[in-house]
């Protein structure tokens, strides 16, 4: 798991990269791969990706980058942040840090350091466990 560091600290290579996620790395993976982690940390939704790959010519119905998107969550090398339930973004940076979502513009940015602190967490449901906190701050510009 990539838990403690932004994936392209090293440098890159998505084959190795995809391999030890214990993901084959087929053509299409590898150029998503490529222009995900190509560009330093982002977030980025899936529409946005597959935009990118029709300008860059790499031939992947937008049905196909969802399910890669999905496929590099589940093997950690993304992590997904759900804005209102109706909006995803994928973010490269899998290490633990919030975000800021820019409303009018929809984006999403990383709030620098650990200046989010959570007074206290409720205990999980009998049964569960807490896998993680994400929180969002909404903001937008001043009127």
């Amino acid at each position: 798991m990539y838990s403690d560091m932004s994936i392209h600290q090293e440098e890159l290579n998505v084959h190795h990269l995809l391999r030890n996620a214990g993901l084959r790395p087929t053509r299409q993976r590898v150029s998503l791969a490529e222009m995900l982690y190509s560009k330093g940390d982002r977030h980025i939704s899936a529409e946005l990706l597959h935009e990118e790959a029709v300008a860059a010519d790499v031939p992947v119905s937008l049905a196909t980058v969802y399910n890669t998107l999905h496929q590099f969550t589940e093997a950690g090398l993304l992590r997904e942040v759900a804005i209102d339930g109706n909006k995803t973004y994928f973010d490269t940076n899998v290490s633990d840090h919030h975000h800021f979502f820019i409303e009018g513009e929809n984006k999403v940015i990383d709030i620098p350091g650990d200046v989010v602190g959570i007074g206290s967490i409720p205990e999980a449901p009998e049964g569960m466990e807490i896998v993680r906190v994400d929180v969002v701050v909404r903001v937008r510009p001043k009127t």
